[in-house]
């Protein structure tokens, strides 16, 4: 692979581990700021709205610039806004810096999903942009499992502090990495927005926010689900976590190979299928520890293969609004990440145990395999009309 798209797995592994970092900094958040935990999880919230809020809104506003101009611009503001997370002095100041640390999410992937599909080798263009997400699996194998060691042991701010570093590193490393692409030509915002006009983004906007959201009803709650029902150690959590992450770098891999080999919607088919009978398999071994290691890993691979298959599907359907389309996308895996933990919380809230939000989430995965077979069905339907016509000769006897 070429080095420009490590530049993007650099940018990655940045916005991987503040994005998820924070789940295990709260109880130190929480304690240093004189607030209350749930008070803490809406900087989570806070991140999440960012990224739904700034994916299309900043490309729209910077689409017309070269792409390589595009993501330093947007990786200086993910490194400044994570340096003011590290050193604000108190809670309604870290809220806001959280929430402008989500905006250049969602556009950052979108840009350079576009830029590694056009920088892959043919056929190879949905591993290339798996090689993107790949700093994602990275930053929850090592980057989370050490800003959380961090927090606990030292101080939380200085987690902040490593993902600055990262984000200075990949700063360079696009400057002197990433080629200079041309800008779009004649660019039309109004035609880029009618994107929103095609019925096909919208079932993938669906299938995104309500499929990937089975991942996060069981990654939300996994801590409870390991200590209270599979019996293991709040110690060893951090480990297992590590072992999830080994999954996610995995299976985000497998995704990419699929997507190149299958259609991308077919692959996103499966692999929602695949989910739905994973989460399934989990609600039922959870009480055996050696099964819930082996469900913690499949499950965390079959999750993350569909990140590229994903962000393929968009792209290739919202021809001349790719990285419109592909902001759009990520905007719509933070959905999916606040609708899993809200609608997994429900049973819990309603006193099941903690098993029951993968059920939860099995529903979720089928609705959105369902949305998939639906753009697979309209898609063939939108062929055979398209299809030409032929008349064979014949002859009057």
């Amino acid at each position: 692979m070429k080095r420009s798209l490590y530049a993007l797995t650099l940018g990655g592994l940045g916005i991987g581990i503040t994005e998820f970092v924070m789940m295990g900094l709260l109880p130190d958040i929480a304690k240093d700021l004189a607030i209350t935990i749930p008070q803490a999880g809406h900087l989570i919230s806070a991140y999440a709205l960012g990224v739904v809020i700034g994916a299309p809104l900043l490309i729209a506003i910077a689409g017309s610039f070269p792409p390589k101009k595009i993501l330093i611009a947007l990786m200086m503001m993910f490194t400044a806004f994570n340096a003011l997370s590290a050193f604000a002095p108190d809670y309604p100041t870290l809220f806001i810096a959280r929430l402008l640390a989500g905006l250049p999410h969602g556009a950052f992937f979108g840009v350079g999903s576009v830029v590694a599909s056009r920088l892959a080798e043919k056929g190879k263009e949905a591993q290339a942009v798996s090689l993107m997400f790949a700093g994602l699996t990275v930053a929850n194998i090592a980057g989370v499992p050490l800003g959380t060691y961090i927090g606990h042991h030292f101080l939380w701010r200085y987690t902040f502090v490593i993902v600055v570093i990262v984000g200075l590193v990949t700063l360079l490393s696009l400057k002197y990495w990433m080629p200079a692409l041309p800008a779009t030509k004649n660019r039309d915002l109004k035609k880029e927005l009618s994107f929103f006009k095609l019925p096909e983004a919208w079932i993938i906007i669906l299938m995104t926010s309500i499929g990937t959201g089975g991942l996060f009803t069981w990654y939300s709650y996994i801590a409870p689900l390991l200590t209270d029902v599979s019996g293991f150690s709040p110690a060893s959590i951090t480990y297992i976590l590590i072992l999830a992450g080994l999954g996610m770098f995995v299976g985000n891999l497998l995704g990419g190979k699929l997507a190149d080999r299958f259609s991308p919607a077919k692959a996103c088919i499966y692999l929602l299928l695949a989910m739905a009978a994973t989460l399934t398999i989990v609600h039922f071994i959870s009480e055996n520890q050696v099964l819930s290691l082996i469900m913690t890993f499949v499950t965390g691979a079959v999750a993350f293969a569909l990140a590229s298959p994903i962000q393929m599907l968009m792209i290739n359907t919202a021809k001349g609004s790719e990285m419109l389309a592909a902001s759009v996308s990520q905007a719509s895996f933070n959905i999916g990440n606040a609708l899993g933990a809200f609608l997994g919380g429900l049973p819990l809230a309603a006193g099941y145990d903690y098993t029951s939000p993968v059920f939860v989430g099995t529903l979720m995965a089928l609705c959105g395999a369902a949305f998939a077979w639906m753009l697979v069905a309209r898609n063939k339907r939108n062929a055979l009309v398209l299809q030409p016509v032929k008349v064979k000769d014949f002859q009057l006897e």
